[in-house]
């Protein structure tokens, strides 16, 4: 098995979730309900879900699409997020 994609994986996804909100919610629901090991088995659900969900819409739009194109449209996603989370703050 080649372990390169999962360690790259996991690092990338890592880096990403420190200090983001699905953290922030997750420290938020074990700080209401007291009960860590449960909050975790449903934020791992939640998360396993969501990556689920992405992972398949990334393989799919692989298939689908040529690298080039999928790039500009995650570039031009990423700036229109960013923009709109700016506004919102404003």
């Amino acid at each position: 098995m080649d372990w390169k994609p999962v360690i790259a994986t996991f690092g990338l996804v890592f880096i990403a979730e420190l200090g983001d909100k699905t953290q922030i919610a997750a420290m938020c629901q074990a700080a209401q309900f007291q009960r860590p090991w449960l909050v975790l088995l449903g934020a791992s659900l939640a998360l396993t879900l969501v990556s689920g969900i992405g992972v398949a819409v990334g393989h799919f739009a692989g298939a689908a699409f040529p690298r080039e194109v999928i790039r500009y449209v995650a570039a031009g996603l990423f700036i229109v997020m960013g923009v709109l989370m700016a506004l919102k703050v404003l």
